[in-house]
């Protein structure tokens, strides 16, 4: 999406962001998956909604425990509730992808994820860049020092692909041969000593492509947790200048647009007064075939359905009241 059905679109009008958010958590996709799970609607205004949603969400749609997304348990859900669930997330914007809202953008985003979702990431982004689409200023390609699990190990060995050691290093390899290039032209970084204090950025020119900077931050909560989404770009916005009025796209993949929209709103729209597009890959593409996308399960949506009401709670917290 550019947008979800009715997701924000830009983060410039705390008034329409307040809208948009109010009518994709009081949607009726997401009222009746609410209702099938036993809920009661709340009275109240949009914060009560998403205070509500949130406490919901993670009592009956939580299969992750703060662990890892490959380490979420699977519920058993009967054909009826999972078929409800498919319809819900098809309506709320997790499931088909749309093209690019804009015929140009200042700036290209590839956010990071698991193994797989890297490469098909770069190769949808060097998909839109050979086919066309204007980008002025750089491509940043967003990861951090997460090491690979086996299974991510393996799904790149299957597919003949290096078994890289991090996420960013999967992102990295993808760009060198998506793009074509074999070295960067700029390098930094710090290495602290342990992957949370950490950074590193590359930066590659292939030619009659916009620059191409391959990131990895560290994490605004060290001692907590690794470098999350929203780290990775609040530090990216720092190095590229974000100014407002730049027009960024984000690619994602199609179940976690809502929530990533959300949280690019919050850390990039609202501080830069930037505007923000988030599209997820087309696994139609036969360029992306080297890496197909992994079947995702209902309980999956679920989950990803749960991260977009908690990115809309922090977003509408930021927001200026009326």
């Amino acid at each position: 999406m550019h947008r979800t059905d009715a997701a924000p679109s830009t983060g410039t009008d705390d008034e329409r962001t307040t809208a948009e958010v109010w009518a994709w958590v009081c949607s009726t996709p997401l009222r009746g998956l609410v209702a099938h799970f036993g809920g009661t609607w709340p009275d109240g205004d949009l914060t009560d909604v998403l205070r509500f949603l949130d406490d919901f969400s993670a009592r009956h749609w939580d299969f992750r425990g703060g662990r890892e997304r490959p380490d979420a348990r699977e519920p058993d859900l009967d054909p009826a509730t999972a078929t409800l669930v498919l319809d819900a997330a098809a309506a709320l914007g997790l499931i088909h992808p749309v093209p690019p809202a804009r015929s140009a953008y200042a700036h290209l985003v590839v956010l990071g994820g698991l193994a797989h979702a890297c490469v098909r990431r770069v190769g949808y982004a060097a998909h839109l860049l050979r086919a066309g689409l204007p980008v002025s200023g750089e491509v940043a390609v967003l990861g951090s020092f997460r090491p690979l699990s086996d299974w991510e190990r393996r799904t790149l060995a299957d597919a003949g692909l290096p078994a890289d050691d991090t996420e960013v290093d999967v992102l990295d390899t993808a760009v060198r041969r998506v793009f074509e290039v074999t070295a960067p032209t700029e390098e930094d970084g710090v290495d602290a000593g342990h992957p949370h204090h950490s950074w590193s950025s590359r930066t590659y020119r292939p030619d009659g492509l916009p620059p191409i900077r391959v990131l990895a931050a560290p994490s605004s909560e060290p001692d907590q947790r690794r470098a999350h989404t929203a780290d990775t770009q609040r530090f990216w916005a720092g190095h590229v200048r974000l100014a407002p009025g730049d027009q960024v796209l984000m690619v994602t993949a199609p179940i976690y647009v809502p929530f990533q929209h959300c949280d690019a709103l919050r850390t990039l729209a609202q501080p830069y007064g930037c505007a923000i597009d988030t599209v997820g890959v087309d696994p139609t593409l036969a360029d992306l075939a080297v890496l197909p996308e992994q079947t995702l399960t209902p309980g999956r949506y679920l989950q990803e359905i749960r991260s977009a009401i908690r990115s809309m709670r922090a977003l509408h917290a930021g927001l200026r009241p009326r």
